[in-house]
C-alpha cells in the first residue's frame, strides 16, 4: 500500500508503480513525455491538477489514490512504464543525492506592525500569497485587483485587508488605492501582470502589445508616481515592482512581455537612484516558473516554438508563497541595505 496523498510531491506519485504508469499515460496521451514535467516534480499533485487547465481533470486524483493505495490500474485509462534513464542525469560516482527538504512558510510576527502596504494583483497567485503574509506579520494590505474576487481575500484575512476593485491601467485607479490607504502608504508591492502570446516580433498584435504595456508598464508607474510623494514625506518607504525570468533574458518569453520586464526594470533603477538617500528604496524581483495558473493566449507559432526549446533549463516550479518570501523580505525594513537590486527568485534558472 503506497502512502502517497495529493499533497505528496509529483516526484512521487511518478514513482509508483501503479500510479506513475496512469501519469506517463496520460502525458503520451496528449504527446507528451515525463521530461515535460521536470520542472513541476517538487509540485504536490494536487497543485498540479489546479494549474493543468483541463489537462488533468481534478477526478484524476481520486482515481490515482485509489490505483496507488491498491496497485490495480483502471480498466481503460491509458498507460506507459517508466521511460528509460538519461544517464546525463545521473550523479558523478560516490555522490548521492536525496530529496529537497521540503519547505515552510516561516512567519515573522509583527514585521509589518503599523504599516500600509498596497498590493497589486491580490485576488490570487502571488498577489494572494503575498497579502496574506504581509497580514499574518501584522500590516495592513491595500488589495488591488481587477477582479472582484479581491473581496473574497479581505472574507478570509478579516479588517486588516481592505479590498479595492480596480484596473490598473485607468489613471483614476491610483487616487482610488491612496483614498483607501488613508494617505499614508509604507509599501507597494506591482504585482499585477498580463503574458503575452510568446510572439517574436513580425507575429505581434497590436491589441496584445497594448494591453501587456499598459499593465505591466503603465499600472506599475502610475502607483508608483502616486505613492512615492508621500514616501517622500514621511522619510522612507519601500518599492517592489515583480518583473520576471524575462526581465533578464530574451528567451523566456515573446517580444511584448520581455520588452514590457525590460522596460519595468528599467523603472526600478532609474527610481532606486533618484531616491538613494531619502529612505525610499526601489527593487524588484525576478521570478522564474511559478505554480500560479496564469492564463496565458493561444501561442503564436513562430515565437512559442523558439522559447520552447529554452524552457528545458527551468529548474523547478516554485509556489506563490516561496515568491511571497522573498517579496516581503524586500517590503520590510530589513531590507535596509538594498536599493536597485533585481533578485532573481527563480531556483538558480538565471544562473544557467
Amino acid at each position: 500500500m503506497s502512502d502517497v496523498t495529493p499533497t505528496s510531491p509529483l516526484r512521487d506519485w511518478l514513482a509508483d508503480p501503479a500510479a506513475g504508469q496512469i501519469l506517463r499515460g496520460m502525458l503520451a496521451s496528449q504527446g507528451q513525455s515525463e521530461q515535460a514535467l521536470s520542472p513541476a516534480l517538487g509540485l504536490p499533485l494536487e497543485q498540479l491538477v489546479k494549474m493543468s487547465g483541463g489537462k488533468f481533470p481534478p477526478e484524476l486524483v481520486d482515481v490515482l489514490v485509489t490505483a496507488a493505495r491498491t496497485g490495480v490500474i483502471p480498466e481503460g485509462l491509458p498507460t506507459a512504464p517508466p521511460a528509460a534513464a538519461d544517464s546525463a542525469a545521473e550523479p558523478a560516482p560516490g555522490v548521492e543525492i536525496g530529496a529537497p527538504e521540503p519547505w515552510s512558510e516561516q512567519v515573522t510576527p509583527g514585521r509589518f506592525d503599523g504599516q500600509t502596504v498596497v498590493v497589486t494583483g491580490a485576488a490570487s497567485g502571488i498577489g494572494r500569497a503575498v497579502a496574506s503574509r504581509i497580514v499574518r506579520e501584522g500590516g495592513r494590505v491595500i488589495a488591488v485587483d481587477i477582479s472582484e474576487n479581491v473581496a473574497a481575500l479581505a472574507a478570509d484575512l478579516g479588517e486588516a485587508v481592505v479590498p479595492v476593485t480596480a484596473d490598473i491601467t485607468a489613471p483614476a485607479s491610483a487616487d482610488a488605492v491612496l483614498a483607501a490607504a488613508g494617505g499614508r502608504v509604507d509599501g507597494l508591492a506591482n504585482v499585477a501582470g498580463v503574458m503575452d502570446d510568446d510572439a517574436a516580433v513580425h507575429e505581434v498584435d497590436d491589441k496584445v502589445w497594448d494591453r501587456v504595456m499598459r499593465v505591466n508598464v503603465d499600472g506599475p508607474m502610475r502607483l508608483m508616481r502616486a505613492v512615492v510623494p508621500g514616501m517622500l514625506a514621511a522619510g522612507g518607504g519601500r518599492i517592489v515592482n515583480i518583473v520576471s525570468e524575462a526581465a533578464l533574458r530574451g528567451s523566456a518569453a515573446g517580444a511584448a512581455y520581455t520588452a514590457s520586464k525590460h522596460a519595468l526594470v528599467g523603472l526600478t533603477k532609474s527610481s532606486a537612484y533618484q531616491y538613494a538617500g531619502t529612505g525610499v528604496r526601489v527593487n524588484a524581483v525576478a521570478p522564474g516558473a511559478v505554480a500560479t495558473g496564469i492564463p496565458v493566449p493561444a501561442p503564436a507559432p513562430y515565437g512559442s516554438a523558439r522559447t520552447a526549446k529554452m524552457r528545458v533549463a527551468i529548474p523547478g516550479l516554485a509556489m506563490a508563497e516561496e515568491l511571497a518570501a522573498s517579496i516581503t523580505f524586500l517590503l520590510s525594513k530589513d531590507a535596509v541595505n538594498i536599493n536597485g537590486a533585481i533578485l532573481p527568485s527563480d531556483g538558480g534558472w538565471s544562473a544557467a
